[in-house]
């Protein structure tokens, strides 16, 4: 069994916030595949079906945000699962908005959601994060992580969720980079490549090239005559004192 944990706070009040974007991001799988309704299991709503062949665990902790864990863990410990069979769906505000990033493990980078299941679940699960941006200004974080999302944000917001939706399959499938590339396709953006490891290599290693000036002082200066009338001239001219 997998488990998908979209985290975010329940209640009315906190329904369209962008922190609860990844309630909103389980929801929408739910809709789009064959679960059965929600119920209350674990300090959550629950959803039990199948993605892809596969066994599914929908999951919206009722815990709040900053112990999410609590709730997954205990899911987790009733059905014996290791980290491996967690991914759970979070904002992420150094992300810009409509931007998508998968991974296994990693820091918890300040969202006490993540560090509730670090704490609770073990750190090497699989993490989606979505972008909500930034508001630019520290003082200003907590307001838009808590304000809802604007009116303007469907015309990023729905076609990011459709597309995970549609394409849960990857999701439990691991087929991480080409969900990536779903995504970014959706949201008019292009297919991200990566390059390989060699060729990283190969550009790190590479010299800094030297400018114009630089390479014209060093290879192209004339060469100055050693003895006769000429160098005797130079050296007068030229030579250190004492010569």
């Amino acid at each position: 069994m997998l488990i998908i944990a979209g985290l975010g706070n329940p209640g009315s009040k906190y329904a369209g916030n962008r922190h609860n974007i990844g309630f909103m991001a389980v929801d929408a799988i739910h809709r789009r595949h064959g679960f059965s309704p929600w119920s209350k299991k674990f300090r959550a709503e629950i959803a039990e079906g199948e993605v892809g062949g596969e066994k599914v665990l929908l999951m919206k902790p009722q815990t709040f945000m900053n112990l999410s864990g609590e709730s997954v863990g205990e899911a987790m410990r009733f059905y014996k699962l290791q980290p491996a069979d967690l991914l759970a769906i979070y904002d992420e505000l150094d992300l810009p908005q409509g931007k998508a990033r998968l991974k296994t493990g990693g820091g918890h980078n300040g969202h006490n959601g993540i560090k509730s299941l670090d704490a609770h679940c073990g750190r090497e699960y699989r993490r989606l994060r979505l972008g909500i941006g930034h508001p630019g200004i520290k003082e200003m974080v907590q307001n838009h992580v808590l304000g809802d999302f604007a009116k303007a944000d469907k015309a990023w917001l729905e076609p990011l969720l459709d597309t995970l939706a549609d394409n849960a399959d990857m999701l439990v499938r691991n087929e991480d980079s080409q969900l990536m590339n779903k995504i970014a396709l959706a949201l008019g953006g292009k297919a991200e490549e990566e390059k390989p490891a060699k060729e990283k290599k190969d550009v790190e290693k590479k010299p800094a090239s030297q400018s114009h000036i630089h390479q014209a002082r060093n290879h192209n200066q004339p060469k100055l005559p050693a003895t006769g009338p000429m160098a005797d001239m130079l050296k007068k001219m030229f030579g250190k004192k004492g010569d």
